[in-house]
């Protein structure tokens, strides 16, 4: 089939990839440069790059408006494929492919539409995750399935890691789509069930309130990982968690309250305490929290705590 893609991060590209192998795509439409690291330097998308490694053309746009339609219109495409683009598909655009657009989404729809549904799910401790290829409607992830398929949830994965893991699989879900739209043995069927809503998350979403069970603790970590990141406070500084794992058998701490141990620093929870592997505090590099812990020179008998992130002070 004579495709075209739309697709922006690294979770788009396994799928690109796939189709390239087994398609004509004609063009590849993707977001903007955007400035990434320290020096802000401005950088296609992976999908971008991935484009032009393959030789397909390339057209960069932050909304799909009219240049952007009559320039995919002029390629005679069969079917639009979109993963994680970034931006609405609408008419005229929706319908210049001759078969619509379908659409992969890391969910199993109606469950978590919306823009983080990997993230939303590891938050609210899902323990399964899924990938739908659905038929792009005007509503949101509304239209109907093509393919769905239920992964269970790599234990203690952040959002990155099951991320790619579901890019991998969602990839083949949307090649086999693909084929039988090309052969017309496709029969997309409605959504059931009651939809739930992933909102996209912002920095808020990232904080830790260690009153909350280790659970829910770690499901928040997990689910803000990388992007936009866990933190917390340190005497109303803020603190970046950047690795928080499991702590089986310690002995239970206060809420926020931190003791030094082999391999890092537990932190008390509503129940048991988990345990800091590697923070960054502010205005310097990632480290690991044993180093940083004993940076803080706590006196024999004296209690440091860890507050929520949006608290303006912790009592030492």
């Amino acid at each position: 089939m004579r495709l075209v893609f739309a697709g922006t991060p690294a979770a788009a590209v396994p799928t690109l990839r796939l189709l390239a192998a087994q398609h004509e795509i004609v063009a590849v439409v993707t977001r903007p440069d955007a400035p990434l690291g320290r020096k802000r330097v401005l950088t296609p998308s992976p999908v971008a790059q991935e484009a032009d490694a393959l030789g397909i053309p390339v057209i960069k746009a932050a909304r799909l408006d009219d240049d952007a339609t009559a320039w995919i219109a002029d390629l005679r495409p069969e079917l639009g494929v979109i993963v994680a683009y970034g931006g609405l598909v609408r008419e005229p655009l929706l319908s210049t492919p001759v078969h619509g657009w379908i659409n992969l989404h890391f969910s199993l729809l109606p469950a978590w539409r919306g823009a983080a549904p990997v993230q939303r799910a590891l938050i609210a401790g899902d323990e399964e995750l899924g990938a739908t290829v659905f038929q792009l409607v005007p509503a949101l992830d509304a239209g109907d399935v093509h393919a769905a398929r239920v992964f269970p949830v790599p234990e203690d994965a952040t959002a990155d890691e099951a991320l790619a893991s579901l890019a991998e699989d969602g990839a083949q879900l949307t090649a086999e789509a693909v084929a039988a739209i090309a052969d017309g043995t496709a029969r997309p069927v409605p959504q059931q069930g009651e939809p739930t809503h992933a909102a996209k998350l912002d920095l808020a979403d990232g904080v830790l309130h260690w009153d909350e069970p280790a659970e829910a603790v770690f499901a928040r970590y997990r689910g803000v990982t990388s992007e936009p990141g866990a933190h917390t406070t340190i005497d109303g500084a803020p603190l970046k968690v950047r690795e928080l794992a499991r702590a089986a058998g310690a002995d239970p701490l206060p809420p926020g309250a931190l003791r030094g141990v082999k391999g890092g620093v537990l932190v008390g929870t509503g129940s048991e305490p988990l345990l800091l592997v590697r923070v960054q505090p502010a205005g310097k590099a990632a480290m690991a929290a044993a180093d940083w812990f004993r940076g803080l020179r706590v006196a024999d008998g004296e209690t440091v705590r860890l507050g929520a992130g949006d608290e303006p002070s912790v009592a030492r």
